[in-house]
């Protein structure tokens, strides 16, 4: 080897290469074993509080220790980031008490999947985002995304909250204590049976103490009710506290769409549609609201003319809806001039469809005075309500904000449902089927008997005003409605309707007070 010949210097031996970290496939919680006690603990007062013939104050009660719950967990640190989502908060509230409320059997599901829907809305946007950011669709989405999200979290809370390395170290005492214990069961009976026929007073002693009927299918079913519920409370508690490592639907605005649709053809559709709803809407006004509208049109009984018109032209307002939002996205519109004119024969469009779904509501209140109102009819007017503000605002805001309709619309959904709470939809029956009486004469008892305790307090009322040729009829419904009440309600099945029920029946003097501790 040479030394003047300098050594040529080694190549740099390349850097150890760093996996990027694996993504877990389970989320991570913040404070596993706290939450996974709140979900224990919600899931026992689910199973107390709802595992009843009827609910009532249990479920208000439970929504509100969920929520208590969330914001222990979440604390400022979960919150502080999302509080203009805190708004949700008070739908959540009423649609909750009302279940507490309303006795009917069209509302109580209506409620719970509200509250279902808004927990599931309040547990996505605990700690980021903005529920007016999402689009008419995300809505869909953020629910069942978020439910099926949900379903992960039970097995990650128990993961993070049992120590498998402190059990691993506890083995070996853990078997010593299992051995010994099924040494001395058989020890233990064996003496058991001899000192208890040595000594008679102790053998009765025992008898007592032993003498409990173990149901091992009910303990099995209320065991599974308490998991189901702390399953459901750790999914939402879980998802709410969850790490967000990427963007999630609504914390950014809805992205625009690409337009793919020219503006004269977008304007030959909308003013040939504005054509055939203007003369449509010519004739409606004509005969419906300036002409003599008591009568059904020629050729049609009530019944024809009103249930056929009615969900045709209620379709009809649907798809406009769907038609002007499509075109609002899809549509070109280069220069303020086109942006204009865009929105004026869009807003036309909107105008007409109003027109033509008042007309439905028209035929539907002819139908009404004839016929009177049952809970389908007040339910469809309550609907058809909701679909023309839901257009309404689709006009308002093709001029400001456009990206709000979505949470407009969403609003309007969820005042529908408390509206509906609010009117009390069997009372509000029972009350303008007595006034077409006080008109007409007449009365269909028959859907009274589908009516639940939240017509009662009316019913009674009408019985003092009915005819001799009612009476028997009515008086059946309420002997029905004193069969269902009968049974009291317990403290979580505890409802102010079937309260106020009882109290109406008892003032009659035809029914005694029903026996259960709560039911007055």
């Amino acid at each position: 080897m040479n030394p003047s010949v300098p050594l040529s210097p080694l190549p740099p031996s390349p850097a150890p290469s760093v996996a990027a970290p694996a993504r877990p496939l389970l989320p991570w919680v913040r404070a596993p074993r706290r939450t996974l006690a709140a979900s224990l603990t919600v899931g026992l007062l689910a199973e107390v509080l709802l595992e009843r013939a009827r609910w009532g104050l249990g479920f208000p009660l439970l929504v509100a220790v969920l929520v208590g719950a969330l914001a222990w967990l979440g604390g400022r640190e979960g919150w502080q980031r999302a509080r203009p989502n805190a708004w949700l908060l008070a739908p959540l509230g009423l649609v909750s008490v009302f279940v507490a409320v309303r006795d009917s059997s069209w509302l109580l599901p209506l409620n719970v999947m509200t509250a279902a829907v808004l927990l599931m809305m309040l547990s996505h946007f605990w700690a980021a985002g903005r529920v007016e950011r999402l689009g008419l669709t995300d809505y869909i989405v953020v629910f069942f995304g978020s439910a099926a999200q949900s379903l992960l979290y039970p097995p990650v809370l128990v993961r993070d909250s049992v120590d498998m390395r402190g059990l691993k170290t506890h083995s070996r005492l853990l078997g010593a204590l299992t051995r010994g214990l099924l040494l001395a069961l058989p020890v233990l009976f064996v003496f058991g049976l001899l000192l208890e026929s040595a000594d008679g007073i102790f053998s009765s002693t025992m008898q007592r103490l032993l003498s409990f009927d173990m149901d091992l299918g009910t303990l099995m079913s209320r065991g599974l009710g308490v998991a189901f519920g702390a399953s459901v409370a750790a999914g939402v508690l879980g998802h709410a506290l969850r790490r967000r490592a990427t963007k999630e639907l609504g914390d950014a605005e809805v992205s625009s769409a690409t337009p793919r649709l020219g503006l004269i053809e977008a304007l030959t559709l909308i003013f040939a549609v504005n054509a055939l709803f203007f003369v449509f809407a010519a004739f409606q006004v004509a005969y419906l609201f300036v002409g003599d509208a008591s009568s059904p049109a020629s050729g049609y009984t009530f019944a024809e003319y009103a249930r056929r018109g009615f969900f045709e032209l209620v379709v009809v307002a649907s798809l406009t809806l769907a038609l002007v939002m499509a075109l609002t996205r899809w549509t070109r519109r280069e220069t303020r001039v086109a942006q204009t004119v865009f929105r004026a024969s869009t807003s036309l469009m909107v105008v007409l469809t109003l027109i033509i779904l008042s007309s439905a509501m028209r035929r539907l209140s002819l139908y009404e005075d004839a016929f009177g109102y049952t809970l389908l009819r007040v339910h469809t007017h309550v609907f058809m309500v909701a679909l023309g503000a839901a257009l309404a605002w689709r006009a308002v805001t093709l001029w400001w904000k456009p990206e709000r309709f979505a949470v407009g619309a969403f609003a309007t959904a969820l005042g529908s449902v408390l509206v509906l709470n609010f009117l009390n939809p069997e009372a509000f029956i029972v009350r303008h089927n007595l006034e077409r009486y006080a008109r007409t004469g007449s009365l269909d008892t028959e859907m009274f008997h589908d009516l639940s305790a939240d017509a009662v307090p009316g019913l009674v009322q009408v019985e003092a005003t009915i005819g001799v040729e009612y009476q028997g009829r009515l008086a059946t419904v309420l002997k029905e409605q004193q069969e269902r009440l009968e049974q009291g309600d317990s403290v979580p099945e505890w409802n102010v309707s079937r309260f106020l029920a009882r109290r109406a029946l008892l003032r009659t003097g035809a029914w005694s007070a029903p026996g259960p501790v709560g039911s007055n």
